[in-house]
This record gives structure tokens, C-alpha cells and sequence, in this order.
């Protein structure tokens, strides 16, 4: 072959190889490291007895995607196991926030808001006593020889002519945060909003109804009104108050994610099968700012249901709590955009539905909500059977480890081709060092731009692959020492040498090819990234076979080293060269 050809072959192999894993450390770039390597955890969640593959299935691409729109997860390993799901989180930073995206199972709804409050509903009904001062209470001061009439439905005070009664009409409303709007282009302050009022005269008589009872009130008396939950008391929480068992078609008490209010919903408009995707912008809302939005897509009879939705709660007024929206995942409130001034009682159209998070600082929840907007609830309810966390420090410590075996088996594996093949074996090391170059590059890349993790079962990969090329180096190398032994020159014993045992490389990482295929397709967990790393050191090792060993020894059996020398190609073939049989005459 021609001298040039094998130099460039050489050299540029080479440069690639050195010159690429240099280029990716210099810009600060590291293969991604799995859990059992950098730290982080793992979870077990169990679905119930008989639950359908097919479901699990659904669950684990579910969660899978829930995880990767987090951005805070860099390869999250989720797989099946018999009635169970394993999710394994590598350097998770927030894991309340990753745990909640795998363990919301309930129903995505969306429901009307019927009232909000700082304070449980227990506290409503008189279950609990709340604090003093923390939620206001209805209070009437009226004067001597008015009648106080009770209904069945409520408490109604009746006055002398021209006297005036202030009740409310809905629980008040706190927020601590930016409100979401619907439908609007700005994001609405905090504010806290007083009880909204109701001022009735009375006439000079009263009529008392039946069922009522009526009271003539001595000299000046207060009375002092709470509101009724309308939700059966036998569904709340006896502790907090809160709906226990949460069903879409029903009211129920929910807690807001925020922490700070809980809200008194109604029967849900919508439920997540209406939805079918939603994206996060950012939008320009000047040259200087922005705000983060969500754009959801519905189905058409969905469309429909959000358009009247928006319509029916656009009736009520600005600052009214029955206004907002509730999003609702497994019996918490995600999210309660309010729906924008604009709209009217016709409703939003749904083509042009924006969802209002806030400025630029609100990405992660512009994401996290159309995350459940657009995969919605897990098909089945999980629990949570194990929970397991790999620190840190013992994931350095298995990298360290796994690193110091790996170059120990390198050295051995060097000083026996260098002490059997001579300058052969200094070749050998070179490519060693191309080999894994070329491997440490390819890993680094798609840790990079496909979030693949090396996990302590690919680092064994890696070292059964330094097995893999050592091999195709002892291959060929006794093939030229083969063809050498049948009365071939070197360069002749050397071209004919590759050809032969090119075939044998081929054949042998083939084999070794389709077995990390197979277990990639069939394994779960770390052992695919045992199959990851096998499977792309095989291919490599066929790659500098061809593009580095052949022209180094092709170039090498043409100088110096060839022919004398301790630590020439004929000593490395020990000499040994059958002559040609030669006839004898009879």
C-alpha cells in the first residue's frame, strides 16, 4: 500500500482520537456519571396485584418524560420489574420536585374554584379551633328590640326599618404569590383580597318562615356567623380538614401546592384525556421583559368544555376567587390561573388559550405545568416500597475504584504484549491509548447530547473491552508470525497477515457485537450500560484495527525496526522461518 496512504491513515486516526477527548476535556466536558457513580437515588414504586403490562408500560414513558422536562435529572433509568417500576434518579438536585413527577398518580382535572382560605375547613365546622385571628368571622352588630330569624340554610337577621345587615358572600381570598391568569398577557400582583360584601335594607316587617325560629334581641347583642362546608364532614381529614379521597365529579376541600391556602372546588369541566399537548414559551412583553407562558392544545369536544368553562367563571368579578381555574394532579391543586379581565361570558376560544406563569424567573413552572398538562396522570395508583440513596462520596468512591482496576489491568495487559511482541507490543499500547481515547470521547459526546450515563456496570464494560482489543492485537500478530513460519518475507507475512486476521476481528467482535445487543434489548438496569459500553468499544476496536494498527505495523516493517534489534518485528518472530522443500533427484 502506498506510504502516504498508511501516514495519513496513521496520523489522522490519531489526531481524532488524542485530539478529540483533549478538545472535549479543554471545553470542560465529562462523561455523565450514572447513580451508583455520582450519588443520588432510587425508587421502588409497586403497582397493585394483576395490574396489565401494558399499563406499567404507559407509567414508565410517563414518568420517564416527566423526568426529562424536570432538566435537573441527566439519565434517568426507569424499567419494569414484574409488578414494579425502578426509577433510578443520577444526581438529582431537587428530590421532593423528581419524586413528585414519578409519584403523582391521581386524575388531571380542572375545576371550578367555589371559594379559598388561609386555614383548613375543619376549622369551618368547628372540628378545630383556629388560631386567633387567623380566619375572620361574619360579625352583626344590631340594636335593641330587632328579631334574629335562623334557616335551615344559613343565619338571616332582621332589623327595624332603615337598619342595614353586612354579610359576606364568599369565604376571602389570600394569595402569596404571582397570580396565573387565562388568557391574559400579564401577570397579576399579590394581593390580598377582603371578603366580599353584600348590604341588604330591611323592610319594616319580616315574615319568619317555616322551620325558622325567631329571636327578640335584648338592648345591643353581636352576633357572630360562620360558613358551613357543604362537602359531607365524613369525607375530611379529621387532622386538616381536607377531602380525603378526591372525586373529580364531586366538591371537595383540596390543599394548594403553594402550601399557603387551601381551596373549596366544584365538580371538575375537564379532565386530562381533553388535553392533548402543551408547550412553555417564553414572550416578549417588552424590549427589556418577558414572562413565561404555557399554550395548551385540547381536543375539540375538550375545546368546548374549556370554552364554557371560561365562560361561566368570567361572570364573576376581578378580585373573586371563583373566578380561577383549579388544575388538580391526585388531589392537590397544581395550579389556579384566574381567568383573564377580557374575557367575556362567551368564553376563551381555545385556539388562543395562553396560561400566564409569570417573569423570566418562573421557567421550571411554566415547565412543570405543561409537563402535566401534556402527559397528564399516571395510568394506576403506586406505592412506594423502597427508597435507596447513594451519597456522593460512596459514588466516588466506586468511580476511584473502577478506574484504579481498569489501569491495572491496562499495565498488565501492556508489560505481556510489550515482553512477548517486542516493538509489536509498543504499537499495542499506542493503540491502547487511540482505543480508549476514541471510547472516552464517543462516551463523553452522548452524555452530552443524549444524556447517556456511565455507571459503574459500564466501566466494567470498559475494561472487558480492553480484553476485546488486546485480542485483535494477539490475533494479528500471530497471524504475521504464521505467515513468517511458512517462508515469507516480513512485509509480505505483514499484508498477508492483516487480511487473515481481519476476518478473525470481524468474526470475533461480531459475536461480542451481538451479544451487547441482546442484552441492551432484553436486560434492565445497570447491566445495559454494561451492553452500552461493550457494544461501542467492539465497534471501536474494529475501527482502530483497520485505521491504526494495519498502517503503524505496515509502516513499521518498513524501517529500521524490522530487522535488527533486540526489540525488532524478527525478534518478536523469534527468528523462525520455514525455507521452501527443495527436490532431490533420484
Amino acid at each position: 500500500m502506498n506510504r502516504r496512504r498508511l501516514l495519513v491513515s496513521l496520523v489522522l486516526t490519531t489526531a481524532i482520537a488524542w485530539g478529540g477527548v483533549g478538545a472535549s476535556l479543554a471545553a470542560g466536558w465529562r462523561p455523565r456519571l450514572g447513580l451508583d457513580l455520582q450519588g443520588g437515588f432510587s425508587v421502588l414504586l409497586t403497582a397493585p396485584g394483576g395490574t396489565d403490562g401494558a399499563v406499567l408500560e404507559r407509567a414508565v414513558e410517563i414518568m420517564r418524560r416527566r423526568i426529562e422536562n424536570l432538566g435537573q435529572v441527566q439519565e434517568p433509568e426507569i424499567a419494569v420489574q414484574g409488578n414494579s417500576i425502578l426509577v433510578q434518579l443520577p444526581g438529582v438536585t431537587d428530590r421532593e420536585r423528581a419524586l413528585d413527577a414519578v409519584g403523582t398518580t391521581g386524575e388531571l382535572s380542572f375545576r371550578p374554584v367555589l371559594a379559598s382560605s388561609v386555614v383548613s375547613p375543619a376549622f369551618l365546622d368547628g372540628t378545630l379551633e383556629p388560631p386567633d385571628g387567623l380566619f375572620p368571622t361574619t360579625t352583626t352588630t344590631v340594636p335593641a328590640g330587632s328579631t334574629t330569624t335562623t334557616l335551615a340554610s344559613g343565619t338571616t337577621t332582621t332589623q327595624p326599618t332603615g337598619s342595614t345587615t353586612t354579610e359576606p358572600t364568599s369565604t376571602p381570598t389570600i394569595t402569596d404569590a404571582p397570580t396565573t391568569t387565562i388568557g391574559g398577557t400579564t401577570e397579576a400582583p399579590p394581593t390580598t383580597s377582603a371578603p366580599a360584601t353584600a348590604t341588604t335594607t330591611a323592610p319594616a316587617s319580616s315574615t319568619t318562615q317555616p322551620g325558622s325560629t325567631t329571636t327578640t334581641v335584648p338592648a345591643t347583642s353581636t352576633t357572630t356567623t360562620t360558613l358551613a362546608p357543604t362537602v359531607p364532614p365524613d369525607t375530611l381529614d379529621p387532622e386538616t380538614g381536607l377531602t380525603i379521597v378526591d372525586d373529580p365529579g364531586a366538591e371537595a376541600y383540596l390543599a394548594h401546592e403553594n402550601g399557603v391556602e387551601f381551596l373549596h372546588v366544584g365538580p371538575a369541566f375537564l379532565v386530562g384525556s381533553d388535553i392533548t399537548d402543551a408547550t412553555p414559551q417564553f414572550r416578549a412583553t417588552s424590549a427589556a421583559t418577558g414572562e413565561w407562558v404555557v399554550d395548551p392544545a385540547f381536543t375539540s369536544e375538550g375545546g368546548e368544555k374549556f370554552r364554557a368553562a371560561t365562560g361561566q367563571l368570567a361572570q364573576f368579578a376581578t378580585n373573586d376567587p371563583r373566578r380561577a381555574l383549579a388544575i388538580v394532579v391526585d388531589g392537590v391543586v397544581f395550579s389556579a390561573p384566574v381567568v383573564a379581565d377580557e374575557v367575556g361570558p362567551a368564553g376563551l376560544d381555545p385556539d388562543s388559550a395562553i396560561i400566564t406563569i409569570g417573569g423570566d424567573d418562573q421557567e421550571n413552572e411554566a415547565r412543570d405545568l405543561a409537563t402535566i398538562l401534556r402527559y397528564g396522570a399516571l395510568p394506576t395508583t403506586f406505592e412506594r416500597e423502597r427508597e435507596d440513596s447513594v451519597s456522593a462520596t460512596l459514588g466516588s468512591d466506586s468511580l476511584q475504584a473502577g478506574l484504579w482496576a481498569g489501569i491495572a489491568g491496562l499495565i498488565l495487559v501492556a508489560a505481556a504484549v510489550v515482553l512477548y511482541y517486542r516493538i509489536l507490543g509498543v504499537i499495542a499500547i499506542v493503540g491502547f491509548t487511540v482505543f480508549g481515547a476514541l471510547l472516552v470521547n464517543i462516551l463523553i459526546l452522548l452524555g452530552r447530547f443524549q444524556g447517556s450515563t456511565l455507571t459503574l456496570a459500564g466501566v466494567t464494560g470498559i475494561i472487558v473491552s480492553i480484553g476485546i482489543t488486546a485480542d485483535s492485537y494477539i490475533v494479528y500478530f500471530e497471524r504475521i508470525k504464521e505467515e513468517h513460519r511458512k517462508g515469507r518475507s516480513l512485509r509480505p507475512a505483514v499484508d498477508s497477515g492483516f487480511t487473515r486476521a481481519f476476518r478473525t476481528i470481524i468474526t470475533a467482535d461480531t459475536v461480542s457485537l451481538a451479544g451487547a445487543f441482546l442484552l441492551w434489548i432484553l436486560a434492565i438496569g445497570p447491566v445495559k450500560g454494561f451492553a452500552l459500553t461493550l457494544g461501542i468499544a467492539t465497534v471501536v476496536d474494529v475501527v482502530v484495527a483497520y485505521f491504526f494498527t494495519r498502517p503503524a505495523v505496515m509502516l513499521l516493517v518498513r524501517s529500521r525496526f524490522a530487522e535488527t534489534g533486540a526489540l525488532s518485528i524478527r525478534a518478536a518472530m523469534g527468528g523462525e522461518r520455514s525455507e521452501p522443500a527443495v527436490g532431490v533427484a533420484s
